[in-house]
């Protein structure tokens, strides 16, 4: 690619773009029965891993602004799937937990990962894209996070 050169089809960044809009939107019908958003989704999986979690611990390991997150988790909140309150340490922290019903939401999403398994292995995607796609995108984000 030459300086300069606008094409679409060069530009590595719209293929990353285009296949994680087509990601979540795979994701879409197998999160519709709970409710949630491919982003809540996320954040869920975060605090499935480790419940009761500072927003700025939640912010860094998605890479999203904290004023990005925010909306969200006021959302996730209004629907009774977590809970925000202020830190006794710190008041400017926030500090996030999951309700009962968050915590339940893990054990109807636990299908979840099988089935875009199988739904990208009917799509074509083999065992080898599989072991070589995780490593390379973890690649890119490192280095484009630094």
């Amino acid at each position: 690619m030459g300086n300069g050169d606008l094409r679409l089809s060069q530009q590595g960044c719209f293929r990353l773009y285009t296949a994680a809009r087509l990601m979540m939107q795979a994701y879409q019908p197998l999160l519709a029965p709970l409710g949630i958003t491919y982003t809540q989704y996320l954040v869920l999986m975060v605090l499935w891993e480790q419940d009761v979690q500072p927003l700025s611990a939640i912010s860094q390991r998605l890479y999203l602004e904290s004023n990005t997150l925010t909306p969200l988790i006021k959302r996730m909140e209004a629907m009774k799937i977590l809970t925000r309150k202020k830190s006794k340490d710190d008041a400017r922290r926030t500090i996030i937990a999951l309700t009962e019903h968050g915590r339940a939401l893990k054990r109807q999403a636990s299908a979840i990962p099988e089935c875009m398994t199988s739904t990208l292995r009917k799509k074509g995607l083999n065992a080898e894209d599989f072991a070589t796609v995780n490593p390379k995108l973890d690649h890119l984000i490192e280095i484009l996070s630094k």
